[in-house]
């Protein structure tokens, strides 16, 4: 099949002539192209006269090609004779000193996708063939095992002096340069789960608060305790969303797509700021889990078409935050959160890998809310120290942008005064910034206000058997100032009760 394989040189020695199938591997854009040529090129052979077929190992173990000869020998009336011969599994039970029969999975690394391991038991990949076909089955193996799982890479197993064995997290399988053709992998049963400690992650260490001494900062969780009963407590709603989705589903969700699914993500986030705001704990709930469907509903459609599914989405997000949390899970130190700030940024730097220069604010998304994105830009410029000292110079520009809006009102320009009246609000938005105000938030509240308002002087007109377009704007004005005093009275009372209940409680 191949001569890229140690024991060659050795069949050459012995005067050995052979022609091999190498040649295919560069003319085959997969490896299932590759297997069925090159069974058809032994049948075509075996048809006229005899042919030995010789493959590295058993060739039983891990021969895609020599299952397909079988297999269309038999239908075809051909004799086939199996010459067995020492297995590379072999070797890597005794590189690695397993026993199999304590329960072991053998799953080829060209077809994870078809046949993925179980996380009952020990699984051991082969076919690992480079670094390509490594993240591929990095990519399968973290729908089901954390980033930090333990994965022990093995090549040249019991060849001397070429045999390397190394153990890694399974996020940096496919970071190993080393990895060719004699390469398997080892992953451990899944049963012993890892967590991330107070103090670190995976692989390395921290000291103390005090500094005296070092502490491993992964933490190992065994036995069958609930809490670690399955890897992502999501899957009961990934499979509702599956099965809503698919065959005999709901039409609604099966019609759905990325595009049409935008403007739903975008309003349940608004809910659960407006169930923050209200500080209702069991409405932020509920608003968090018709966030969190929009999520699983977009990871089936990704999944659907083999792009990512709802595992990939956690397990990234898990390495992401690790990794951009260095002074939390490494051994960087900061000082306070503007530290922390810059530390991320220039994580983020790195992990763009620019090859060229890029602006300060071109990682400010253009799709968030026009408000909100004013705000970010503006913390962006301020990381580099393009800002007002405090909110006075805030004021100040507030003042200068509300006498500009004047002067373009006066002068009866309709596009100067939208020009204008954007310069005010984004100044307003840097005054809200600086006095540490979130500007959303601030209006969502005023926004509430006004409907308490509006819904007290609808309620007015009723008790007058009026209805709302009859009446007087003098009118409309009384009620709503009687509104705000309602209000300042009913917060007077609320004050002199919370006063009245923290003396009691102090006297207490």
């Amino acid at each position: 099949r191949t001569e890229k394989h140690p024991v060659v040189e050795y069949l050459r020695q012995e005067g050995i002539t052979f022609s091999t199938f190498d040649h295919v591997y560069e003319e085959e854009l997969g490896f299932q192209e590759v297997y069925a040529r090159i069974a058809r090129a032994v049948l075509q052979e075996a048809r006229h006269k005899p042919v030995l077929y010789a493959v590295p190992g058993h060739p039983l173990v891990a021969e895609e090609s020599v299952r397909l000869i079988i297999a269309k020998a038999g239908q075809e009336g051909l004799k086939v004779e199996i010459l067995p011969a020492v297995s590379f599994l072999d070797s890597l039970f005794t590189a690695l000193r397993l026993d199999p029969t304590a329960g072991l999975q053998i799953v080829d690394g060209l077809r994870i996708e078809e046949t993925p391991p179980a996380l009952s038991g020990a699984v051991v990949i082969t076919q690992v063939h480079s670094r390509l076909v490594a993240s591929d089955v990095k990519l399968s193996l973290l729908k089901v095992y954390p980033p930090q799982h333990p994965v022990t890479v093995v090549r040249g197993a019991g060849i001397p002096d070429g045999e390397r064995i190394e153990t890694v997290p399974l996020f940096e399988l496919d970071r190993l340069e080393w990895v060719d053709h004699l390469t398997s992998l080892y992953v451990p049963e899944a049963g012993v789960r890892y967590g991330i400690s107070e103090r670190g992650a995976y692989g390395g260490k921290k000291e103390d608060e005090e500094g005296a001494a070092e502490v491993e900062v992964i933490q190992v969780y065994e036995g069958n305790d609930d809490s670690c009963s399955c890897r992502f407590p999501l899957d009961p709603l990934v499979d509702i969303m599956a099965r809503l989705r698919g065959a005999g589903g709901c039409p609604w969700d099966r019609e759905q797509d990325h595009r049409s699914l935008r403007p739903y993500l975008i309003e349940e986030a608004y809910e659960v700021v407006e169930a923050i705001s209200e500080g209702d704990m069991y409405k932020i709930c509920e608003e968090l889990g018709d966030l969190l469907l929009q999520i699983v509903f977009h990871a089936q459609i990704a999944a659907e078409s083999r792009h990512f599914d709802i595992n990939n989405v956690v397990a990234g997000i898990t390495e992401k935050m690790i990794r951009r949390h260095p002074h939390v899970f490494a051994s960087v130190k900061v000082q306070d959160s503007r530290d922390v700030i810059s530390v991320w940024e220039k994580i983020k730097a790195v992990e763009r890998k620019e090859d060229h220069p890029q602006s300060l604010l071109a990682g400010v998304p253009k799709f968030l809310s026009p408000m909100l994105r004013a705000m970010k830009l503006q913390k962006k410029a301020a990381t580099i120290g393009f800002d007002w000292p405090d909110h006075r110079g805030g004021l100040e520009k507030t003042r200068e942008e509300l006498s500009e809006l004047e002067a373009a009102i006066s002068g009866g320009d309709p596009v100067q005064v939208e020009k204008e009246l954007g310069d005010l609000i984004f100044s307003v938005i840097n005054l809200a910034r600086l006095l540490g105000v979130e500007p959303e938030s601030a209006l969502l509240g005023t926004s509430e206000k006004f409907i308490r308002r509006f819904k007290f002087i609808e309620k007015m007109a009723r008790v007058a058997g009026r209805e709302l377009r009859e009446c007087t704007l003098p009118e409309l004005d009384k009620w709503w100032e009687k509104a705000k005093k309602i209000e300042k009275k009913q917060k007077n009372i609320r004050k002199r009760f919370l006063i009245r209940r923290n003396c009691k409680n102090f006297r207490e």
